[in-house]
C-alpha cells in the first residue's frame, strides 16, 4: 500500500452576508507567492458582488450599531481567540504572500492578533475620549456622543496582507460600522481566510464582507454607491485614489485618503474616529424651588 496522498487544494471563496459564495461572474485569477509559484485561484469579484456586499452590510448595520460597545468588544476578542488558534495557517499564508521567512511571518501574525485585541479593548472607551458634556451658557445639559457612520468600503493595503488588513478593518467595526473589504489584489488569501474565522466567531453575518479581485474594478462601484457612507483608500495608488475620491463626493461620503503607515507602530485612535459622527443633545436643566437653583 502506498503512503503517498493526493494534495487537497483549498478552494478560496468570497465572504458576503455570512456565507461563502463564488463570484457571480464565475471568474477566478491566479495568486502566486513572492517567487511566482502558484498558490491558489482566488475569486475575481464583479460589480454585482460589490453591490451584494453593500446590501449585506446595510442589513447588518442596525443590529451591530445597536449592540452595546461592551458586547462588540467581547465579539472582537472572540475573533482574536480564533486567530490565535489558527496561527500556524496564517503564518504560512503570510510567509507566502509577502515573501517572509517563517519567523518573520510569525511575528506579523502575532502583531496582527495583538492589534485585534487592542481594538477590541477600545470599543467601550472611545466614547469617553471623543464625547462628553460640553460647557454652555444657559440652563442646559449639552452632551456629545459618537455614533457610527454606517457602511464603510475598505481598500485593504496592498503590501501588508494581514497586519495592514486588520489595522484598517478592526477600527471600522469596533466603532459600530459595517464593512465591505477589498482584499489585497496580489495577496488576498489571508483576507479570505479571515472571512472563515469571522464566520466561526460571534460576528454577525454581513458585519464584514470580504471581496477579492481587481481592486480598481471593485472599488469603482463602491465609491459611487449611494448606500456606502464612507471609504478608506488605504489600498489605492495615487491615481486610483483621486478617481475614487471624485466618485465618493456624489453622496458626500467620508473619505480617508491613503498615507504612508508603519503598521507595526502603535496605531493611536485616528482610525477609530475617522468613521464616527458626533451627535449632540441639548436638554433643559429646569429649576428647583424658589431659590432658582438648577440641576
Amino acid at each position: 500500500m502506498s503512503d503517498a496522498r493526493l494534495s487537497v487544494f483549498k478552494t478560496y471563496k468570497l465572504y458576503v452576508g455570512g456565507k461563502f459564495p463564488r463570484s457571480e461572474s464565475g471568474r477566478v485569477y491566479e495568486v502566486t507567492d513572492a517567487k511566482g509559484k502558484w498558490l491558489a485561484n482566488a475569486p475575481q469579484s464583479s460589480r454585482k458582488d460589490a453591490r451584494d456586499a453593500v446590501v449585506a452590510a446595510r442589513k447588518a448595520f442596525g443590529a451591530w450599531s445597536g449592540a452595546t460597545a461592551y458586547n462588540r468588544g467581547q465579539v472582537l476578542y472572540r475573533v482574536a481567540e480564533m486567530l490565535e488558534g489558527r496561527r500556524d495557517q496564517f503564518t504560512r499564508e503570510v510567509a507566502d504572500a509577502e515573501g517572509l521567512s517563517k519567523s518573520k511571518a510569525a511575528a506579523v501574525v502575532d502583531a496582527t492578533v495583538d492589534r485585534w485585541v487592542w481594538y477590541a479593548g477600545w470599543t467601550d472607551k472611545i466614547a469617553q475620549v471623543v464625547g462628553g458634556a460640553n460647557p454652555v451658557a444657559g440652563p442646559y445639559f449639552n452632551l456629545s456622543s459618537p455614533e457610527p457612520t454606517g457602511v464603510v468600503a475598505v481598500l485593504a493595503p496592498q503590501e501588508s496582507s494581514f497586519l495592514g488588513l486588520v489595522s484598517v478593518l478592526a477600527p471600522v467595526i469596533a466603532t459600530g460600522n459595517t464593512a465591505v473589504v477589498i482584499a489585497s489584489e496580489k495577496a488576498p488569501l489571508p483576507a479570505l481566510s479571515l472571512g472563515e474565522v469571522l464566520a466561526t466567531s460571534d460576528v454577525p453575518g454581513g458585519v464584514v464582507n470580504v471581496l477579492s479581485g481587481r481592486t480598481a474594478e471593485i472599488a469603482a462601484p463602491l465609491a459611487a454607491h449611494q448606500d456606502v457612507n464612507a471609504i478608506d483608500l488605504a489600498g489605492a495608488d495615487e491615481v486610483l485614489a483621486k478617481e475614487l475620491e471624485i466618485a465618493a463626493a456624489d453622496n458626500l461620503k467620508r473619505v480617508l485618503r491613503p498615507q504612508p503607515v508603519d503598521y507595526f507602530a502603535a496605531p493611536g485612535t485616528d482610525r477609530l474616529t475617522a468613521f464616527l459622527e458626533t451627535k449632540t443633545v441639548w436638554h433643559p436643566t429646569g429649576s428647583l424651588g424658589a431659590s432658582g437653583s438648577s440641576y
